[in-house]
């Protein structure tokens, strides 16, 4: 491709940001950034921003590098024929290239109340509003989380080693994706910490009130404030589009991470999917596709045929409080085996892995070059207004 190519990222979550700072690193590629929030959010931290041990944020400045350009407000539709990105700001960006980027957020269980009375923790706004309904809630009133995979088992431990009165309800079994050796101290811990655990397919939630619950079996349990964290669902942006996605609503993409629909749409993250190899959402995935989703494109750029992701699991970290942790570990296909570290040392583990996880973003901001006089600076994102178009540099098209 001749002349200066543009890239447009469509969400600055840990794909997005991983992607646009690799092919930041390109000569001949300008990158720009579309993300709805002005800072990056920690989202595996966001259960320590509802109990005040971490804000889970960081600024763009630190983890994008200087050259990508950041531009702060939603994408609401990509016009795949004309290569533009639509903006709710009333813009729009061009782009040679897109990487799809959008991430995940709570899913609409379909419960009565849940969707009016029931809080989330998938989001950083979510999160705020629970911690604010928390602070206005007496410390001894019943609180109640639905779901326990990960984000219910976090969030229940964190909130429990502050003293508070939670029970965690499964659905089915706690921390389904956990092997039954790494499910053991997870349910010792919990006990510990006074936590209310309800097992079993008749757990399952039917009905959100302002102050209760009520399952399957029949139970009325009081809840001051409930959280549900089970299951997660993707932006409907690519279905809006016209792009093909999977039954979740995610970019149904080839091993390459190329949309079926065109050449010039790459995915990364939780927003994507790949038809024949499909795999867990998750910050572990997001690190692995985004610079994978880089790869193919600037191998599409140089004229030369992309090459099949290859993904690799390590296992689970979990943080149950401040002081005791579990990790479990898996095979590189992502089952989980046996193997799992507990304790303190589970703890230490995962705060190892938040702080790294951090630390390769801010490595690859560095890489990708430093702040210019004359770029934009990720400190001081741009809002578009209704007149912000762009056109990529050698395609002919004018705005």
């Amino acid at each position: 491709m001749n002349g200066n190519v543009q890239v447009v990222v469509v969400g600055g979550g840990y794909g997005g940001v991983t992607a646009a700072n690799r092919l930041a690193r390109r000569d001949g590629v300008s990158v720009t950034l579309v993300n709805p929030r002005p800072e990056f959010v920690e989202r595996i931290r966001l259960h320590q921003l509802v109990t005040g041990s971490d804000d889970a944020v960081e600024s763009f400045g630190e983890v994008l590098g200087g050259k990508v350009r950041l531009v702060v407000d939603t994408a609401t539709r990509i016009d795949a024929a004309e290569r533009w990105v639509s903006l709710a700001g009333g813009g729009a960006v061009s782009y040679d290239y897109l990487v799809y980027a959008v991430g995940s957020g709570v899913s609409d269980p379909g419960v009565p109340g849940a969707a009016e009375f029931a809080h989330s923790v998938s989001d950083i706004e979510g999160a705020e509003r629970l911690r604010s309904a928390l602070a206005a809630a007496p410390a001894t009133a019943p609180l109640t989380v639905v779901g326990a995979g990960p984000t219910g088992l976090e969030t229940a431990a964190e909130l429990a080693e502050q003293g508070r009165r939670v029970t965690l309800i499964c659905g089915d079994v706690l921390g389904p994706s956990l092997h039954a050796r790494g499910r053991r101290p997870v349910a010792r811990r919990l006990a510990r910490l006074g936590v209310t655990v309800l097992e079993g397919p008749r757990t399952r939630v039917t009905e959100v009130t302002q102050d209760a619950v009520r399952l399957d079996d029949g139970r009325e349990l009081p809840s001051a404030v409930t959280i549900w964290t089970a299951g997660f669902r993707v932006p409907d942006l690519a279905a809006r589009s016209g792009l093909h996605t999977d039954a979740e609503g995610r970019l149904l993409t080839d091993a390459t991470l190329t949309s079926v629909n065109d050449v010039r749409i790459v995915a990364a993250g939780d927003a994507a999917a790949m038809a024949d190899r499909p795999f867990r959402m998750s910050c572990q995935a997001a690190v692995q596709l985004g610079p994978a989703a880089a790869a193919t494109i600037l191998r599409r750029i140089a004229g030369k045929t992309p090459a099949p992701v290859r993904m690799w699991f390590a296992g689970q970290c979990l943080s149950l409080g401040r002081d005791e942790g579990v990790t479990q570990f898996s095979y590189p296909n992502d089952t989980v085996n046996g193997l799992h570290i507990g304790g303190r040392p589970g703890a230490g583990v995962k705060e190892i892995a938040c702080r790294f996880t951090l630390n390769k973003l801010v490595s690859g901001a560095r890489k990708a070059g430093p702040r210019t006089a004359h770029g934009d600076d990720a400190d001081r994102p741009e809002t578009p207004g209704p007149e912000h178009r762009t056109t990529p540099s050698g395609t002919g098209r004018a705005a």
